[in-house]
């Protein structure tokens, strides 16, 4: 971290009625105060006109507010400017502190990184702060609302504050033979670490729920020819995303759409008809949809129910993962038994697209399967491939460390497993995360 002050506009870029521009660092009072004309009373808000330092040439009128170090966002002094949201008054504002000593632009993601340096945060609540930007769903905000609150972070914590109480007394063993120590402290040692497994084993084993959240559930929409898929997907979405026709092959490709259903992110595809063909095109087509049915979190099988016979031939794909649905039911008698219990996935939803009739029964079945899936919240849920690899990592050391042998080696794989736990939140070794970390931040966070 280089000693420059930096600022960048928390808010986004364009037209707006507010925008917030931020400074962070050694400069940030001398900044505040030649565009002010004076410096605000620490955390109080100041009414004031900000002017060029150049030229004298009014910028705006707004709020200044001003944050000295170490009670600050970053652990830094921090100055925030509230001005209208035009163009030209950021541009103005931006043109006037880059004229200033010792200030540059922000990086993304620069001012938690340095919150993070400056021990204002672990790398899990940065994380959850870059997850509540990005969170389109009340299910991925309130995940990230938790992360960021530190709740990943206070257990990833005690796992690694006990397994170092485990190392100090094996280390102790190594390094004070002769001093008397208690005959079970192995028993005891093993018998914890045997528990912090347990527990580490049991939150690996969530079927990766909170990737999935944050990625959203893939629902494959799957069918014969002319069953009304499209037409479904373009109900569900409220919009045309799909070419709907009469006429049988219409979709070729895989559409995908991105959806809100009972708050939870999900990722609908549109598949073709599945069907024997001898068009090399639409052969392709039927492939890549049996692919996407294979990889889905739910499969979504529509079916005409003036043609109840056609499911047979879709078996194969329906097992618990699937929710059937029976389209053009305006069509077809109304108390028709084969839809009773749809080849062991239950009862089908009875549904009419073009009537839309049973569309709501069908989001409330489809919201409650997602929300099954994605399961309760009462503890956090790992929401990174390197929050598990981590974790992977613990076990093994913890597979290993009965079969050491010698103590110094059952040593060496707790010491493994600490470092494991600590760069999850940033106790050790994160140098080579950081970017990793930080690059999906806007500019201003």
């Amino acid at each position: 971290m280089d000693d420059a002050t930096i600022y960048a506009f928390a808010t986004a870029p364009g037209r707006a009625g507010v925008a917030l521009l931020r400074l962070s660092g050694s400069h940030a009072a001398a900044a505040l105060r030649a565009l002010a004309g004076r410096l605000p009373t620490p955390r109080r808000t100041l009414v004031t006109r900000f002017s060029d330092p150049r030229s004298g040439e009014l910028i705006d009128r707004g709020i200044a507010l001003y944050f000295p170090a170490p009670h600050s966002l970053t652990g830094e002094d921090v100055a925030e400017i509230h001005v209208h949201g035009g163009r030209a008054v950021a541009s103005a504002l931006i043109e006037a502190l880059a004229a200033q000593p010792g200030l540059r632009l922000a990086e993304p993601g620069e001012f938690s990184r340095r919150a993070f340096l400056n021990g204002k945060l672990d790398l899990t609540e940065a994380e959850g702060i870059a997850d509540l930007v990005a969170a389109e769903t009340a299910a991925q905000r309130r995940q990230a609302l938790r992360q960021m609150a530190g709740e990943a972070g206070r257990l990833y914590e005690g796992w690694r504050t006990r397994l170092l109480r485990a190392q100090a007394r094996v280390e102790a063993e190594i390094d004070f033979p002769d001093e008397g120590l208690p005959a079970d402290l192995a028993a005891a040692v093993a018998a914890q670490l045997a528990e912090i497994k347990g527990e580490i084993a049991t939150f690996l084993a969530d079927n990766h729920r909170g990737e999935r959240l944050r990625d959203g559930l893939a629902i494959a929409v799957l069918g014969p020819p002319n069953a009304g898929k499209s037409s479904l997907v373009n109900a569900l979405a409220r919009r045309d995303v799909a070419i709907t026709a009469a006429t049988a092959g219409t979709t070729r490709d895989v559409i995908e759409v991105a959806l809100d259903l009972a708050g939870f992110p999900v990722t609908l595809a549109d598949t073709a008809g599945l069907r024997d063909s001898s068009d090399a095109i639409e052969e392709e087509g039927v492939r890549r949809a049996r692919a996407r049915a294979a990889s889905a979190d739910l499969k979504l099988v529509v079916v005409d129910a003036t043609k109840p016979a056609e499911k047979n031939s879709l078996a194969a794909m329906i097992d618990t993962d699937t929710v059937v649905v029976a389209n053009k039911m305006d069509l077809a008698p109304r108390d028709d038994a084969a839809w009773t219990d749809a080849l062991g996935a239950g009862p089908a939803v009875k549904i009419s697209v073009t009537k839309g009739a049973g569309m709501t029964t069908l989001e409330t079945r489809l919201g409650a399967e997602i929300a099954r899936r994605f399961g309760g919240e009462s503890a956090p849920l790992i929401t990174r491939a390197r929050h598990r690899q981590a974790l992977e990592a613990v076990c093994a050391a913890l597979d290993r460390y009965p079969r050491a042998g010698a103590p110094e080696l059952a040593a060496e794989e707790l010491r493994q497993a600490v470092r494991a736990l600590g760069r999850i939140t940033g106790r050790v070794g994160v140098e080579d995360l950081l970017d990793v970390v930080f690059r999906e931040f806007c500019i201003g966070k």
